[in-house]
């Protein structure tokens, strides 16, 4: 860090970072002494930025209060950090307001240098996600934020909240924790109204009013175990209960959280689920490694001897046989 220019630019970046300074601490990270600071404080202020200075002991320099400093300058690393998250807050479907990370995605690009906006630009249109969009189903950015305050202040909120019914209710919550899962906003928490534990699509709620009272939430609370357990338990005709003889990691890593709660037990791992057809579920159980016992339903057995029959009609087929 040789060159005064580098020096005088890294020391804006240390006063735009920090909320004071001592001349000290400054000439210790730019290796020089607290004179050549001083210096290049006057070559700040002759710049028009306003720097103020604090004499006695513990004073020190900061930038003045409600200073706004122009666009921020971004290296390649960070740009490209930068667009990777709006990316990907795009394609999952977790922006909160779809034209804003279009927008900010477009002013970054635009101040980008020819050299780094080319490959970025590429890199946004050749980029892939194993998850796809959902569309219409973000929330609003002031809901989201008034949620995602009062829970981590602890303090109960007013709603206005919309079911799938239509039906418009105004209640209020303890919210315990925002969760983003499979393209969808939650809030999690306490509910006044029905005096119980709910789970709400951060979408449906219209407003948020800071209401005076705290609350404590449960201890070891956790709000993404409750909301996948709870629409793993979703409104499905079959209940189905199993046990996979097999370890728990290993079987977790292999079934869709959002679909089942599993239990460790001793003699495997205790598998709850519902689901609308028992097929499907045939099919998820055909594709584990590990052996398992039905407890429920008993509807699941045949549709399990239906899967098998047809896997062995398959292998017996032969080209030019039937359907060959």
């Amino acid at each position: 860090m040789s060159h005064p220019l580098t020096r005088v630019l890294t020391l804006l970046e240390l006063l735009q970072s920090h909320a004071r300074l001592t001349g000290a601490e400054l000439a210790g990270r730019l290796d020089t002494d607290v004179r050549t600071v001083r210096r290049y404080m006057s070559h700040l202020r002759d710049l028009g930025i306003p720097v103020e200075a604090e004499r006695g002991r513990h004073g020190g320099y900061r930038l003045a209060r409600g200073y706004r400093m122009p666009p921020l300058v971004l290296t390649n690393d960070e740009a490209l950090a930068v667009v990777l998250g709006l990316l990907a807050a795009e394609r999952l479907g977790m922006t909160a307001a779809g034209p804003a990370g279009a927008g900010a995605l477009a002013k970054i690009e635009r101040v980008l240098p020819q050299a780094l906006r080319e490959p970025l630009a590429a890199m946004r249109e050749t980029l892939s996600f194993t998850a796809n969009t959902v569309i219409g189903q973000a929330p609003g950015t002031g809901v989201l934020l008034a949620l995602a305050q009062a829970s981590r202040a602890r303090t109960t909120v007013g709603i206005r909240h919309r079911s799938w019914r239509e039906e418009h209710t105004e209640r209020d919550i303890d919210p315990y924790g925002v969760v983003f899962h499979r393209g969808r906003w939650y809030v999690v928490g306490h509910d006044h109204l029905r005096d119980s534990m709910r789970t709400f699509r951060i979408d449906r709620i219209t407003s948020v009013t800071p209401r005076a009272d705290d609350f404590t939430a449960p201890d070891g609370f956790d709000p993404v175990t409750h909301l996948t357990s709870t629409l793993a338990q979703g409104p499905y005709r079959w209940p189905v209960e199993l046990t996979i003889h097999g370890p728990l990691d290993e079987v977790a890593r292999r079934l869709p959280r959002s679909a089942v709660t599993l239990t460790a037990q001793p003699t495997g791992v205790l598998m709850h689920a519902r689901t609308e057809r028992l097929d499907g579920m045939a099919h998820l159980l055909a594709s584990l490694e590990w052996p398992f016992t039905i407890h429920q339903p008993d509807e699941l057995r045949q549709a399990l001897r239906n899967l098998a029959a047809q896997l062995a009609e398959s292998a017996e087929r032969t080209p030019g046989g039937d359907g060959g």
